[in-house]
């Protein structure tokens, strides 16, 4: 047992309950041994042959293998024999409770004699080299693939932000080639509205100077002054409304609105969805009545021409000629068009090419 991170003498420990420090480790009595209890366990007729180890070797196993008992769990007993149908050990208690009816027991002493320089434990050691290798091999490939994926990463990242610059940099340009646009008009309609305002101001103070002078006109002129004044009034205010009358027929007084307009994206295309395999539905367009004398094993080829008419490549039943057949919008046979002696390959394509431009 172990004490305060060191190893106690298990027979000591058990004896009197002293826990002096244990130096050996049987594996067969499965116990620690201080230097006196194991020159005793040395001495002794029953454990002389017993294989020990040092406490520091006993650690150095794996810790699956440190649970491994040399005695039946179920009976207390050391495992003497070993079971192959089973692949276990087994003591003798066991064999009475379950393995009556096994026959290939053997002497467990036998199944162990030489296990450590035996062809499984090569064969164990180059499958655990060719297991370790597998895996160092995919964990190399894994960051690999990390690394390789990592840089995509970061290479995509900086294509996104040379592409956002690109786009900025476009924007920025097409909003001050539009403000530049936007100001040029603006100007254009300022000064041809401050141009219209400045001749209508004329307008309306000629106008108003006419007001004026009609007024004393009326107070202080005589009947043929008056008169006189009249018409030059009139033909005044004649020319005033024949210039607002221009200005109304014209576009002068329409809306002119900066704002521009929505425009479609010329990216905006309208593409025709192509159906799938599974969504074209055949339909019957027509059947075709062929001669009982030029029946046909099969109909290897078939032709709709443009205006209509059908052509179909005929395969006798003698399956030695072959003929195309012709027929017409309702499907009625109207003529054998030609022969061929042979199935027609790539030959007969041009003289059927020829025949179709017809």
């Amino acid at each position: 047992m172990a004490s305060s991170g060191r190893d106690c003498c298990t027979l000591c420990y058990d004896d009197d309950g002293s826990s002096r420090e244990a130096v050996t480790w049987c594996t067969e009595c499965e116990v620690l041994l201080c230097t006196g209890c194991e020159k005793h366990h040395t001495k002794s007729k029953a454990s002389k042959d017993h294989k020990t180890m040092s406490t520091k070797d006993y650690h150095n196993l794996p810790k699956f293998m440190l649970e491994i008992s040399s005695q039946c769990r179920d009976h207390k007993k050391k495992f003497e024999l070993y079971c192959s149908f089973h692949a276990c050990p087994c003591c003798v208690q066991c064999i009475t409770d379950k393995h009556k009816k096994c026959q290939d027991l053997k002497p467990l002493s036998d199944i162990l004699k030489q296990v450590k320089s035996s062809a499984s434990v090569q064969l164990f050691e180059k499958d655990l080299k060719n297991v370790k290798e597998n895996l160092e091999e995919i964990i190399k490939y894994l960051n690999s693939r990390m690394n390789t994926s990592n840089s995509q990463k970061t290479k995509a990242a900086e294509q996104i932000r040379s592409m956002r610059k690109s786009i900025d940099d476009f924007l920025n340009k097409l909003e001050q080639k539009i403000l530049d646009d936007l100001e040029s008009k603006h100007s254009q309609l300022k000064s041809k509205t401050n141009t219209l305002l400045q001749q209508l101001k004329t307008q309306a103070n000629q106008i108003s100077q006419l007001q004026s002078e009609f007024s004393k006109m009326t107070q202080y002129a005589t009947e043929l002054q008056t008169y006189v004044g009249l018409r030059e009034i009139e033909k005044t205010t004649s020319k005033a409304a024949k210039y607002i009358d221009e200005l109304k027929s014209g576009d002068n007084f329409e809306e002119k609105n900066l704002e521009r307009g929505k425009k479609r994206s010329s990216t905006e295309l309208s593409f025709q969805a192509v159906p799938r395999i599974e969504e074209i539905k055949p339909t019957m367009l027509r059947t075709l009545t062929i001669p009982e004398d030029m029946k046909s094993e099969s109909t290897p080829v078939c032709r709709i021409l443009p205006d209509g008419k059908c052509l179909i490549l005929n395969r006798y039943k003698d399956g030695r000629s072959h003929a195309l057949l012709l027929f017409g919008n309702d499907g009625i046979f109207e003529r054998q068009v030609i022969t061929f002696t042979e199935y027609p390959l790539m030959l007969a394509m041009s003289q059927i090419i020829q025949l179709l431009s017809h």
